[in-house]
């Protein structure tokens, strides 16, 4: 069987389905600030371009560090990994993964001017903790700490930075539009554990799934999209429109995907969990922005 493309390969490497985790919050954040008569449209495109990188970047030095420990090897029941399956060099890995958080550094300075140093600061500790998710002396995500540092960053500080480079500030709504986006990105880091959990487990990854168990996982996946579909009716109690329920459509679509992580058995049944875990934080995340500008 003849290898892949190689654009193929890096492609599957970034993992597109992660993807709509960088993209969710710049939407609802600069939707906040349109609300608000701040929206600034070079601010918002440059927080996409650092948010996308950040994601890419982060998949790519988890794609090397858990060949390197281990955690990804020919037991994995999930899509193949670029080094553990040979297809990319272990050092080209790294490389690339340094170059992606390298170019997320430079699109970060063009925030500064907006949002001061404060901006460098969240550039810098986001970038460290992609790296740290499973890098470094103290691999987060083998700490049971990844679902900590996706809902920080994907969700509260990736909405506020949003918010505030473009209107000089960072109000409660603006925290409370970030939790739905940070559970639902969460959520696909969860499936994703929940998944691999025999083989983290065997290679001492010790995320909350291995930690608590896959029933815990499936209390904490319904919990999150109960509290994510909650929101919307905080926000319409505080004086938004009635469009901001539009995300309250997606309700049998979160109870489907709750029935069908329950009933998640074999491999290709929890990749595509996985794809619809991605899809209904985009599906959230653009039905809660339109609701909010409208």
């Amino acid at each position: 069987m003849s290898a892949p493309p190689r654009w193929k390969v890096w492609m599957a490497a970034a993992r597109p389905r992660t993807l709509s985790a960088a993209v969710a919050p710049v939407a609802v954040g600069s939707a906040l600030a349109a609300h608000d008569g701040r929206f600034h449209a070079a601010a918002a495109g440059c927080c996409l371009l650092f948010s996308l990188l950040v994601q890419i970047g982060t998949n790519f030095a988890n794609d090397y560090y858990d060949f390197v420990k281990g955690a990804d090897t020919g037991a994995r029941v999930g899509p193949r990994r670029a080094v553990a399956a040979g297809l990319v060099a272990p050092a080209a890995m790294r490389g690339a993964a340094a170059a992606v958080f390298a170019a997320a550094f430079l699109a970060g300075l063009g925030l500064l001017a907006r949002g001061g140093p404060w901006m460098l600061v969240i550039g810098v500790a986001s970038i460290a903790c992609g790296i740290a998710y499973t890098g470094g002396p103290f691999p987060l995500g083998y700490r049971g700490l990844g679902d900590v540092f996706v809902f920080v960053f994907f969700g509260l500080v990736a909405v506020g930075a949003t918010y505030f480079v473009q209107a000089g500030r960072v109000t409660a709504d603006v925290i409370l539009g970030a939790v739905p986006i940070g559970l639902l990105a969460t959520n696909i880091l969860v499936i994703n554990n929940y998944r691999d959990s025999e083989t983290d487990a065997a290679a001492g990854k010790r995320t909350l799934v291995v930690r608590f168990g896959r029933g815990f996982a499936r209390v904490q996946v319904t919990m999150s999209l109960l509290a994510a579909l909650a929101v919307p009716l905080v926000f319409w109690r505080r004086g938004f429109g009635v469009a901001c329920l539009l995300p309250l459509g997606l309700a049998p679509l979160a109870s489907q995907q709750v029935r069908r992580l329950r009933a998640s058995r074999t491999p290709g049944e929890m990749i595509a969990l996985l794809g619809e875990a991605g899809r209904f934080l985009a599906f959230y995340a653009a039905l809660f922005a339109g609701g909010i500008l409208l």
